[in-house]
């Protein structure tokens, strides 16, 4: 994509974004007003919903409707603010999908359920397995993709939870087009590939916003096993560690950063492998740009949340790093790829200080586009 291409596409994004500028009357006026107004009182639920727009090669434009249940158990203000997040899509290129996140506190936090749903009809780029696969001409898998992961977590001690973590995922009638210029080994899953795995979680949160955190610490380890007697395909286990902390730096600003470690053995199928890259972590690749059976990767970011001179508005700046490797042994430095970007910050919930961000996150292979609702991490 060209530099004017990049200057249209955050045109038409911050139009869409922040039309309440150009309505005038009616429906349309009272919808502005009450996605950008939040007039519920402490306390109480809020929902808004809000369309987004989006551009990338493999998809063209895509349109989409966001939309951000926000509550705290019993209505209490002392409860943590629970939060459950659905996006739903539809490209040029007829691809569809529907995205649900949850992270859901009990009352006192007594439960934690932390989890994400996952149904989209869109293409996988496939770029090889490994940490030098090349950076043109992948393969496009076209599939139908579903994923539902969920945590069901008991409070042990304040801020420690435990319990099982579930994890379905399933890819049908798919379609391997390999490119012009030379053909990829297939790697496994790629015929279609269903796999149920059953393990449990250890978490320790002390977030009282996961939308936008302005201090505190979230770390989770976690094990699943996934086996032909648990209605599995393939036989693999994976731990997984997720590392984040958050640092007030005067009244507005914030210092965060977090580390994110995926080590996993066995036969397993090329979507269910580490993967680098996405709207969360090393933002600017493509998720999947670097596959294997292993990865870490860490991120730090810097939030001006608003900016001194503005109510609503404010910024982030980021830059992040990730290695993939087949063995834990096989981490190398020179497999190393960085990242970093800058987004802009919107603030749509202003009693439950949650933000709309938009993020371009830069590589060698070029940037990428999220607007979402939250911060990344």
């Amino acid at each position: 994509m060209n530099f004017g291409k990049i200057l249209r596409l955050l045109a038409i994004i911050l139009l869409v974004s922040y039309l309440p500028a150009a309505a005038q009357d009616g429906w349309f006026k009272r919808f502005v007003q009450k996605t950008i107004s939040d007039t519920t009182a402490p306390g109480k639920s809020s929902f808004r919903v809000y369309p987004t727009l989006a551009y990338s090669p493999e998809t063209s434009f895509e349109f989409g409707l966001s939309s951000l249940f926000l509550f705290q158990a019993k209505n209490d203000t002392l409860n943590r603010l629970s939060e459950v997040q659905a996006f739903t899509f539809v490209t040029l290129e007829a691809q569809y999908g529907i995205w649900l996140d949850n992270a859901i506190y009990g009352d006192k936090d007594n439960w934690f359920i932390l989890g994400r749903t996952r149904f989209q009809r869109f293409p996988l780029l496939y770029y090889g397995i490994g940490p030098e696969t090349p950076g043109k001409d992948p393969a496009l898998i076209d599939a139908n993709y579903l994923l539902l992961r969920q945590r069901v977590l008991r409070k042990i001690r304040p801020n420690l939870f435990v319990g099982p973590e579930v994890d379905y995922q399933q890819l049908y009638n798919t379609h391997f087009n390999q490119p012009d210029n030379h053909t990829y080994d297939k790697p496994i899953g790629t015929d279609g590939t269903t796999n149920l795995g059953l393990g449990a979680a250890l978490v320790y949160d002390n977030r009282h916003n996961v939308l936008n955190v302005r201090k505190g610490f979230f770390g989770e380890i976690s094990f699943l096993k996934y086996h032909p007697n648990l209605a599995s395909e393939y036989n693999f286990h994976g731990i997984n560690v997720d590392l984040r902390s958050y640092h007030p730096i005067r009244t507005r600003n914030v210092l965060a950063w977090q580390v994110i470690g995926n080590f996993y053995s066995g036969d397993i199928p090329f979507n269910q492998l580490a993967l680098m890259g996405g709207e969360m972590i090393m933002r600017g690749f493509y998720s999947g740009r670097y596959r294997d059976n292993n990865m870490i990767a860490a991120q730090v970011e810097h939030r001006w949340l608003p900016f001194s001179f503005a109510k609503r508005f404010g910024a982030v700046a980021f830059v992040s790093s990730a290695v993939v490797a087949p063995k834990i042994s096989a981490f190398t430095v020179k497999h190393i790829r960085p990242s970093g970007g800058v987004g802009l910050r919107y603030l749509l919930f202003p009693k439950k200080d949650i933000y709309l961000r938009l993020d371009v996150g830069f590589t060698k292979e070029g940037p990428g586009f999220y607007l979402f609702t939250g911060e990344a991490f």
